[in-house]
C-alpha cells in the first residue's frame, strides 16, 4: 500500500481506484459466468483492470493543474455506470454491452420495460462505495489535493495496460482475430480494456468500407465456391408456391413434445410435426440483434455482427435478400406482418433495402389495451387482423409474420393462459411456458383461417424460434423442468430452435442434421426449386448439409458431430467429457474463417462489387 501511495502521491485517488478495482474483480467472479481454467486467468483477473482504472481516474487531473474532485467524482460514478450496465446486459443476454448496442439502446429487449426482472438486492453493494468517496472528496473541497507525478502515473497506467495485453496474448493466441469473442476478450484483457478494443474496433469498420474492393469479393466467392452445393428429390416440391414464414418470439425447441403437468405445452406444432419436415437439432445463431439478426441470416444467408444489428449498423450495404432472389427468379412479392413500430430495430429501412414491397406494422393494427401486452399486440389478435391483408395479396408471395406475445419477462393475462403454470423455482420459466402455449393456439387459429380462406393448399409454411427465451440466468428453471443437470453441454442443447417446413400432402420426416438457422434459407430455396450454388451465402440445405460441417455460434463457439466446443472447453458429444482442445481445432479454424468472410462482406459493402452474385460471371 505505501508504495501504491508514493507512486498516486494521493490516498484519495488511490482509494479511488481499490474500490472501483475491488467491485470491478468481484463482479467479474460472481456477476458474469467466466471460466477461471489456468493460474494465467487468475493473473489477468486481478491485474487487468488496474491499468484502465488508473488512467481513466487519471482524467481529473492528467491535463490540468490540479486534481478536480468534481471531475473525479463524475468520471468515478461513470465507471460504476458502466460496470453495472454490463452486469444488467449480462444477467439477461450472458453477453457484454458494446458502443453499438449502446447507440441502439432503444432496441435492447429486456432492458426496458423488463428491467425490474434483472435487479437484485445485492445490486446496491456496488453503490456504496460512490457516496462514501463523495464524501471524502467533498468534504475536503477547501484544501488542496495533492498532485501524482503526472509522468510516473501515466507511464504505469500504460504499462499495466501493455502487460495485460502480452499476458492474454499468451493466454490466447487469436486474441484480436476473434474479436467477436466478448467473452474471450473480457477474460483476456479485462472489462474495461475489452471496451476500449471495442470502440477501436467500431471505428476501423467505416474505414474497411473505404478500403475494400472487387478483389476482395473475389476473395470471398472464391472461398464460398469451395464447397459443392447438391440437390436432392425434394429439390422444386413447392415450386411457385406462396411462402408464408412465422417467426416464433423466443422460442426453443426444448418445448416441443414437452409436457407440464400431464399437459403439452404446444399441442398444435406437435400434431403439425407429424406432417411436416422437422428439423430436430437446430441451434440459435443470434447475436445482440436478436430478432433482427434472425431475419438478417434468413434473408441473407450471413452471418450476424459480433456487435448491435446490421439492421442499424449497416442498413445501406447492398445484399443479395431472399424477397430480391425470389423477385428474380420467380416473380415473387414480399411482405412482412408485425405488431410492433416500424422503426423498431430499423425495420423499415432495412425492409426496403431488402426489397420487402409493403412493412405491414403497429400503425396497420387495432392495438387496444385489451388485445394487446408487454411489447404490443397479441399474437391471436396479430394474426386475425393480418388475414384481411394476407388474402390480398397477388401471388405468388412471400409473408413474413413476426410475433410478439412470448416475450421476455413472459406477461399474460390470466384469461390468456390456456395451460397451468409450470411449478419450477424460476418464476420466469413458469410464465415462459404459459406464453409459449398462447403462441401455440395463435398459430393453430392462423392455420385455421389459412386453410378457411382457400390459401392453404398452394402455401409452404416455415415456422421457427428467433432466438432463445431463457437466458442462463434463469436456466435452472428448465434444467428443473426437464430433470437434466446444469452443464455447459446442457446450456448448448438449449439453445436449439425448433424449426418446422410444412408442405401440404407432403409426407412429415424428422430430419435430426445439425444445423443453425442461417440454414433456413437455402433449406427454403432447395424446396422452391431455386438453386443456390452460385450465390454468396453461408446457408446449407439441411437436407445435404455435411456432417462434419460445424455449427459456428457468433462467439466463436461451435458444435459438430462428434464436438463442441464452449467456454474455451472442447467436449466429446458422446461422452460429454472434456477432451483436449486439438479434437475441436480443424472446426474452429473453419469458425473463424466462416465469421471472418462474412463480416468482410458486411463490413466492406463487398455486394456492390458483385453485380449478379446469382449468376455465372
Amino acid at each position: 500500500m505505501r508504495k501504491i501511495k508514493i507512486l498516486l502521491s494521493n490516498h484519495i485517488i488511490a482509494s479511488a481506484i481499490i474500490f472501483l478495482w475491488l467491485k470491478t474483480v468481484l463482479v467479474m467472479v460472481f456477476g458474469f459466468s467466466l471460466s477461471f481454467i489456468s493460474w494465467l486467468d487468475i493473473i489477468l483477473l486481478f491485474v487487468s483492470p488496474i491499468g484502465t482504472l488508473m488512467l481513466f481516474i487519471g482524467f481529473s487531473f492528467l491535463f490540468s493543474k490540479k486534481v478536480h474532485p468534481l471531475g473525479l467524482m463524475v468520471i468515478y460514478i461513470l465507471i460504476t455506470g458502466l460496470l453495472y450496465a454490463n452486469l444488467l446486459y449480462y444477467r439477461f443476454y450472458i453477453d457484454f454491452v458494446t458502443v453499438s448496442v449502446l447507440l441502439q439502446l432503444n432496441n435492447v429487449g429486456g432492458l426496458g420495460a423488463s428491467t425490474l426482472e434483472l435487479f437484485s438486492p445485492f445490486d446496491i453493494l456496488l453503490f456504496i462505495d460512490i457516496f462514501v468517496v463523495a464524501f471524502v472528496l467533498f468534504s475536503k473541497r477547501k484544501k488542496q489535493i495533492n498532485m501524482p507525478n503526472k509522468r510516473k502515473y501515466g507511464l504505469a497506467s500504460i504499462g499495466i495496460i501493455v502487460l495485460t495485453v502480452i499476458i492474454g496474448m499468451m493466454q490466447n493466441q487469436y486474441l484480436f482475430k476473434t474479436a467477436y469473442d466478448r467473452e474471450g476478450l473480457v477474460q483476456s484483457l479485462g472489462l474495461y480494456n475489452y471496451q476500449v478494443v471495442n470502440m477501436i474496433f467500431g471505428a476501423m469498420a467505416p474505414i474497411e468500407k473505404a478500403f475494400s474492393d472487387e478483389v476482395d469479393a473475389n476473395t470471398v466467392s472464391s472461398y464460398l465456391k469451395k464447397e459443392e452445393r447438391k440437390q436432392t428429390e425434394l429439390f422444386g416440391i413447392a415450386e411457385g408456391k406462396n411462402v408464408i414464414m412465422i417467426s416464433m418470439e423466443s422460442t426453443q425447441n426444448f418445448v416441443v413434445n414437452e409436457k407440464v403437468n400431464g399437459e403439452e405445452i404446444t399441442p398444435f406444432l406437435n400434431d403439425l410435426i407429424q406432417d411436416s419436415f422437422y428439423f430436430s437439432n437446430i441451434y440459435d445463431q443470434t447475436a445482440q440483434g436478436k430478432t433482427s439478426d434472425a431475419e438478417f441470416m434468413i434473408d441473407t444467408g450471413l452471418y450476424p455482427l459480433p456487435s448491435g444489428s446490421v439492421f442499424v449498423r449497416r442498413p445501406k450495404n447492398e445484399f443479395e435478400s431472399l424477397p430480391n432472389i425470389l423477385q428474380e427468379y420467380s416473380g415473387y412479392k414480399a411482405y412482412t406482418f408485425h405488431g410492433n413500430d416500424a422503426g423498431f430495430w430499423n425495420r423499415k429501412q432495412m425492409y426496403d433495402n431488402f426489397g420487402y414491397e409493403h412493412f405491414f406494422a403497429k400503425e396497420n393494427y387495432d392495438v387496444t389495451e385489451e388485445n394487446s401486452i408487454n411489447y404490443g399486440i397479441k399474437d391471436i389478435a396479430f394474426f386475425e387482423q393480418s388475414m384481411e391483408d394476407l388474402i390480398s395479396l397477388p401471388e405468388p408471395y412471400l409473408a413474413k409474420f413476426i410475433t410478439l406475445t412470448n416475450h421476455f419477462p413472459f406477461l399474460l393475462e390470466e384469461e390468456d393462459q390456456l395451460i397451468e403454470l409450470a411449478e419450477t423455482g424460476v418464476d420466469v420459466v413458469n410464465r415462459y411456458v404459459a406464453t409459449v402455449r398462447y403462441q401455440d393456439r395463435a398459430l393453430e387459429r392462423f392455420f385455421e383461417m389459412v386453410k378457411e380462406e382457400g390459401l392453404y393448399e398452394n402455401t409452404i409454411f416455415v415456422i421457427f424460434g428467433d432466438h432463445y427465451g431463457i437466458s442462463k440466468k434463469y436456466e435452472a428453471g428448465v434444467h428443473e423442468l426437464l430433470g437434466q443437470d446444469n452443464t455447459p453441454l446442457n446450456h448448448l442443447e438449449l439453445q436449439q430452435i425448433p424449426v418446422v417446413i410444412h408442405v401440404p400432402g407432403q409426407q412429415g420426416e424428422t430430419i435430426e442434421a445439425n444445423g443453425g438457422e442461417i440454414d433456413i434459407r437455402a433449406t427454403l430455396l432447395h424446396l422452391l426449386g431455386v438453386p443456390t450454388e452460385n450465390r454468396l451465402s453461408f446457408s446449407r440445405d439441411l437436407f445435404t448439409r455435411a456432417a462434419d460441417m460445424p455449427v459456428v455460434f457468433r462467439n466463436g463457439d461451435m458444435i459438430a458431430e462428434s464436438y463442441a466446443f464452449t467456454n474455451n472447453v472442447c467436449y466429446e458429444r458422446d461422452s460429454k467429457k472434456k477432451v483436449s482442445n486439438k479434437n475441436c481445432s480443424s472446426y474452429l479454424k473453419t469458425a473463424r474463417e466462416e465469421l471472418e468472410q462474412s463480416d468482410n462482406i458486411i463490413f466492406g459493402d463487398l455486394f456492390r462489387f458483385i453485380p449478379h452474385a446469382g449468376e455465372e460471371s
